[in-house]
């Protein structure tokens, strides 16, 4: 088991956005954290990397409590994510942003950067390779030079998995990688999200809303309504759930 959360709920005042809400994820598994907008997603997500500390609960991150830890510490420890809306730097090139998701790996000193000592060299040069090999798995390596900004929109979702993937992460968390994508762009993130597992040996959790994506990738889905669970298993089983259905459409059996 890489993650366990264990009745966790978070309050803002007098709102509860998450209500004693329990998962588990499993090594190498895909899973899926759905819901209609508002549920509580991403709020999930900022307590699991540290942005914000639960009300109540605890999250286990192979066995151990990381509440209260820095979302920095929380990286070093191998859990990485992208974001809703991409953040890359539009200024810098794609290499550059990559290389950004390494920054805590770097084994030579302050000293040795400024002064350009050897270790740093030899460093720099071992980090630009796994970028570039990192680059060619999501097939953007031709783009290293090229302006963040300048890319399309797809591309520019890869760099930001890329530099979430620079870090080396045990456990990548994704957030609604396929918003804004047509349906060539979504199957291909589908079979790009494979092949990250496999390579990388990773683990994922994600928040999505497009069902076809969901149910073509996750080993199983957590289901989330008003910040409680309604629903813990396999989406093809959700999509028949009379309150998973209740918290999509409303209920239609009294409209």
């Amino acid at each position: 088991m890489i993650l366990e959360v264990c009745n966790v709920s978070k309050k803002f005042g007098g709102v509860t956005a998450i209500k004693d809400t329990s998962f588990e994820i499993q090594s190498k598994e895909i899973f899926g954290l759905i819901g209609p907008n508002g549920a509580g997603k991403t709020t999930m997500f900022n307590i699991i990397t540290g942005n914000y500390e639960p009300t109540q609960g605890n999250i286990k991150f192979h066995g151990q409590i990381i509440n209260g830890i820095k979302p920095y510490k929380i990286v070093h420890r191998g859990i990485a994510r992208t974001f809703q809306n991409i953040r890359l730097f539009n200024s810098m090139s794609v290499m550059d942003n990559v290389l950004i998701g390494f920054d805590y790996q770097a084994v030579y000193t302050y000293i040795e950067s400024i002064f350009r000592l050897p270790r740093f060299f030899k460093e720099e040069k071992r980090i630009r390779k796994r970028a570039i090999e990192i680059m060619e798995i999501l097939d953007i390596e031709k783009y290293k030079d090229e302006l963040s900004s300048s890319l399309s929109y797809g591309n520019q979702r890869k760099v930001e998995i890329a530099r979430a993937l620079a870090a080396n992460p045990q456990l990548l968390l994704l957030d609604e990688p396929a918003a804004g994508m047509n349906p060539r762009e979504t199957h291909e993130l589908a079979e790009l999200f494979f092949k990250i597992r496999d390579e990388f040996d990773i683990t994922i959790l994600l928040i999505e809303h497009d069902m076809k994506f969901v149910n073509k990738l996750c080993d199983r889905v957590m289901v989330l309504d008003y910040g409680k669970t309604i629903f813990t298993g396999h989406i093809k089983d959700a999509i028949k759930d009379e309150e998973v259905i209740k918290a999509y459409l409303g209920d239609f059996k009294h409209a």
